[in-house]
């Protein structure tokens, strides 16, 4: 019985995995939607003061600056069989957003 060597990195079968990981981000960023129409609901609903407004312009700021992270990682994993790491900036905005949104939507029910 002969061994097979280990694929070397020039010939590696991603397989599925950038499939899943572009459904993963589309995944978040749908749901990193629903927060950002839900927050916007609820600020007209109750009543239009500046605060709500500025809350509302947050929100929508947030969520593109997600939506182009995520868009950008997306395509990225999808042109290259073998994509890199996301990059420490890309990272740190996508994490800073999700922080972000939670915060408002603390600030809106408070």
């Amino acid at each position: 019985m002969t061994e097979s060597a280990p694929p070397t990195p020039a010939h590696r079968d991603p397989g599925l995995q950038p499939e899943r990981t572009r459904l993963a981000w589309r995944r978040t960023t749908l749901s990193c939607t629903v927060v950002a129409v839900l927050a916007g609901r609820q600020a007209a609903i109750e009543q239009l003061t500046v605060a709500s407004l500025v809350a509302m312009a947050l929100t929508t700021f947030v969520w593109l600056g997600f939506l182009g992270v995520a868009h950008r990682r997306m395509r990225t994993v999808g042109s290259s069989p073998s994509p890199g790491p996301m990059s420490v900036r890309a990272a740190v905005t996508a994490a800073a957003c999700t922080v972000a949104l939670a915060g408002f939507a603390v600030a809106m029910v408070g």
